[in-house]
Order: C-alpha cells, then structure tokens, then sequence
C-alpha cells in the first residue's frame, strides 16, 4: 500500500535490461562485423571510419579520441593501423600548428562501404526474422535515447 508521500517505485530493472540487451547487441554485432573485416583490421578500425564517414572528416584526434571515450594514446594507436593502410591521412591542423586533422582517403571511403557490402547477408538472414519496418520503428526511440546520453555526456 502507498502512502500519500511516497513516488511510485521507477521500473529500474527495465533501464537495465533495455542497456544489457544493447551492449550485447552491439557486442554480437561487431563480432559479426569484425569477422567480415579483412584480417589485421579491427571493429575500432572500421568505427572510426564509420564515425568520420557520418560527422565529416577533418577532426582532430582528440576529438575523435572523446567522441569514442578512450584514451587520446588507444586513438592514436587505431589512427596509425589505418593511415599505414592508407585509409587515412593525418595532416596539419590549419587552426592550431600543433594539431593534427583526420582525412578519411578515397581509399577509406571505399573500404567503409564494401565493409558494409560485406554485411548484406547478414542484413538479408535480419530481414527474413526482423520486417524492416519492424527496425525502422525503434530507430526514432534509439536515436532520442543516443541524443540524450551524449547530451549528458557533453554536460547539457
């Protein structure tokens, strides 16, 4: 029984199912991915690409190395496997000569979107247990939910 005062008890474990469920979500599906990346690249190889395809190149490593949340050494390390690949190229940064900026090359471009190509069987295996209209339904929520935990990352 509830007394006047008392708030209705939040459904905590929902938030905590509904994150487990995405962390091993985002765990099976770079598993997925990784294993359809060339050998010797990395999901964080492809995530970084990923990353500077959807924002726009021209980041520095810092900021790269805070949107991810790691370590500016780990980024640094992930940005020399793919400027040795050519995927990259790392120049000066125009506003700051101390800086460097991160330019995604034509040949980086290309390997982001065959990595991609590369899931479409997966994508296809989706389809056949999952109706696109069923997935484009949660994007809008997820999107939200995204929006909001980087906001509160960011300190707004």
């Amino acid at each position: 029984m509830m007394h006047d005062d008392e708030q209705p008890r939040l459904p905590q474990n929902v938030y905590f199912q509904f994150f487990n469920e995405i962390g091993i979500i985002s765990q099976l599906g770079s598993a997925i991915m990784e294993a359809l990346l060339p050998p010797g690249f990395l999901i964080s190889h492809f995530s970084v690409l990923n990353h500077l395809t959807r924002v726009c190149d021209g980041r520095t490593p810092l900021e790269i190395a805070r949107a991810f949340q790691v370590p500016k050494t780990t980024m640094t390390h992930t940005l020399s496997g793919l400027e040795r690949h050519g995927l990259v190229q790392l120049r000066p940064n125009p506003k700051d000569g101390r800086s460097k900026q991160v330019w995604l090359t034509d040949a980086g471009r290309q390997f982001h979107l065959e990595a991609i190509r590369n899931l479409d069987p997966q994508f296809t295996k989706l389809n056949e247990a999952f109706r696109p209209d069923e997935i484009a339904g949660i994007l809008p929520v997820l999107v939200r939910i995204r929006e909001y935990l980087d906001g509160m990352r960011n300190g707004e």
